[in-house]
């Protein structure tokens, strides 16, 4: 792995800046719906309007008609319009980004992703995990990643069961995503046939959809509901410690799409982690999940050693299981990792 050169990571800094200010001043502009005057008794009153994920028209009152309230439904529609020119910023801000060697997604997963971040799945709390995420933390501490740990065409998106917000009409309906692309995608037929699908492929192409959520019931694996995805989700153990406190990242194919991605330190630990519980059956995942873990660790015990240690203190804290299986994923490293993870044991006083 190498630097990326730094007029390329201030590209990429003003990329997740320009995306993040985009969404919330489109916040109102882009909520699916309208706004509609209702005459009562004589009086008028504001009313938002939204189909909701079934195709049922909802209305939720917003108050009786105002200067203040014609204000905000002007901001609602000057939002729509003001986003067209900032696209264009985006646009030419990723043009840079490419030319100045930027790590890009191919060009399915990022349709796919747009579509979901069109659909609302990052607003409400979604998070990029995997290959995809890991890509995105690269250009995030400005590193180019070994290409070997990179190659996948998986999408993998995580969330948990209930929002730190509110937002009642505010749906993601990632099956309506999908189809929309006209891409073939189809669910994956479950073990159990009364369960419903949590992952979703292209007949003929590597490309995959996995939905993921933290297990809650330890031992049990019945996909979980997503009532604002309109999807069911497959539980997995430790994703609860993955995905908490996400920050904010851009993907980068042929535009940017802001995303939720983990946090660095929590991203290495836990490819630790998960690699003492792979099968045999799955060694090259594992030893993908080592060389990520590497890489990571390499630039933050260098360069962020304070979030290294936060994070594992957390980790600590859930037990020694949890303590033992990155131990014994420290030690279980060939050659070309040895000695970064020797150094991360002596660093988290493992040895």
């Amino acid at each position: 792995m190498e630097r990326m050169p730094l007029e390329t990571q201030t590209l990429y800094a003003e990329l997740v800046e320009h995306l993040v200010a985009n969404e919330a001043h489109r916040a109102i502009g882009h909520l699916p719906g309208c706004f509609t005057v209702k005459r009562v008794k004589g009086k008028r009153y504001y009313y938002y309007q939204y189909s909701d994920p079934g195709g049922v028209v909802r209305q939720v009152y917003a108050g009786r008609k105002s200067e203040t309230l014609d204000r905000m439904v002007e901001r609602f529609h000057e939002g729509r319009e003001a986003f067209k020119p900032d696209a264009e910023r985006v646009q030419r801000l990723c043009a840079q980004l490419r030319a100045g060697g930027a790590l890009l997604t191919d060009t399915s997963s990022g349709r796919v992703l747009k579509a979901l971040s069109d659909s609302g799945v990052f607003s409400l709390e979604g998070v990029l995990l995997g290959t995809q995420a890991f890509s995105v933390l690269g250009n995030l501490l400005g590193m180019h990643w070994d290409h070997s740990a990179l190659r996948t065409q998986d999408i993998d998106i995580g969330s948990t069961t209930g929002m730190s917000i509110a937002l009642p009409f505010l749906k993601a309906d990632v099956p309506k995503a999908l189809d929309g692309l006209e891409m073939g995608f189809l669910p994956v037929p479950p073990l159990n046939p009364k369960h419903p699908s949590t992952s979703f492929i292209v007949r003929g192409s590597a490309l995959r959809l996995d939905v993921l959520t933290p297990e809650k019931d330890p031992g049990r694996g019945d996909p979980v509901f997503l009532p604002r995805f309109n999807v069911a989700a497959q539980p997995l153990r430790f994703l609860d410690f993955l995905m908490a406190d996400p920050v904010k990242g851009a993907v980068i194919d042929g535009g940017g799409v802001l995303v939720n991605v983990p946090q660095p330190a929590r991203f290495a630990l836990h490819k630790l982690i998960v690699f003492e519980e792979r099968p045999v059956t799955a060694h090259a995942k594992g030893m993908k999940d080592l060389a990520q873990a590497a890489q990571l660790l390499k630039v933050l015990m260098d360069e962020r050693p304070g979030d290294v240690l936060l994070a594992w203190e957390e980790l600590r804290q859930r037990g020694s299981g949890w303590v033992k299986r990155v131990g014994n994923a420290l030690t279980a490293s060939s050659d070309e990792y040895r000695e970064v993870f020797e150094k991360a044991a002596a660093f988290l006083e493992l040895r």
